[in-house]
């Protein structure tokens, strides 16, 4: 952000901000008690995606792929499949809204932002694969986290079916294995609470 700091920038950032705001719909719909927002199951991600040990992956890449994959939903909302809306008009509407977000920034960053958000939908890479698995990662991590602060072991299985078989990122492979070995631990001790 140096001296030639456009007008849209400001607006840009506010409608970012959004993201603050828009909790993710799944949650809600689950009647989680205070669901994450967007924006923080964004930066876990990106966090996730920065300390990965995976040499072969451009990790700044990664990190940049992670903090905008979900940016059209400062606009669009946070569109879940149980909102019955095709793939297709999903990607319309967030495709409409990350050409409106970007056309607020100087070409070059408004070229960089679109293209990693392409990147991310198109999956055409090894980054944007491993970043894919990460929200879905990110996400089973999140409905561990709220079934155990609500006491609710299992509660929210369904989250977990919705990614069987997409993980095949060893690292990733490794990290499920350990959700799953703690949260199967909570499910046996509430199905046998005296053993």
């Amino acid at each position: 952000m140096a001296a030639g700091v456009s007008g849209g920038l400001l607006p840009f950032l506010r409608l970012l901000g959004q993201l603050k705001r828009v909790p993710r719909t799944g949650w809600v719909y689950r009647n989680v008690a205070k669901p994450e927002s967007v924006s923080d199951h964004m930066y876990r991600m990106a966090m996730m995606a920065l300390v990965t040990e995976d040499k072969s992956l451009n990790k700044d890449r990664c990190v940049r792929l992670a903090l905008v994959h979900d940016m059209a939903e400062c606009i669009v909302g946070d569109i879940a499949p149980a909102d019955n809306i095709s793939k297709e008009e999903k990607h319309r509407r967030e495709e409409a809204a990350m050409q409106q977000l970007t056309q607020l920034l100087s070409e070059d960053l408004r070229k960089e932002i679109y293209e990693l958000w392409e990147e991310y939908e198109n999956q055409c890479t090894a980054e944007a694969k491993f970043v894919k698995q990460l929200d879905q990662c990110e996400m089973i991590l999140q409905a561990f986290e709220y079934e155990e602060l609500e006491n609710t072991p299992g509660r929210l299985q369904d989250f977990y079916d919705s990614t069987a078989g997409k993980f095949v990122h060893p690292e990733i492979l490794q990290l499920v294995s350990l959700i799953n070995t703690e949260r199967n631990k909570k499910l046996a001790a509430t199905s046998h609470p005296h053993s």
